[in-house]
């Protein structure tokens, strides 16, 4: 048997958002005049192919920060108190 000396591909490196700006996913506030900001960030998250595994690692890991798999910071409040709710 041979071992493959690679490490595994994190899915971060397939990210669409690699050359985007960081001040598109981290503004310094979620004002409601950054909306328009914000939907651009998430419109690269739209087309990301890795999605989803952004989004599971920012629930699972309770990210507080920025736009990851397209949510903010509260949308995933929010999701992570409905999977504890389900949980529970």
């Amino acid at each position: 048997m041979t071992l493959d000396p690679r490490p595994p591909v994190h899915w971060s490196t397939r990210a669409a958002c690699q050359d985007a700006d960081p001040a598109l996913f981290f503004p310094l506030t979620w004002d409601d005049r950054l909306a328009p900001r914000n939907d651009q960030a998430r419109r690269i998250c739209r087309g990301c192919p890795v999605q989803r595994a952004c989004l599971d690692w920012a629930l699972r890991t309770g990210e507080p920060d920025g736009i990851w798999g397209g949510t903010t910071p509260a949308e995933r409040r929010l999701l992570r108190a409905r999977q504890y709710q389900a949980t529970a």
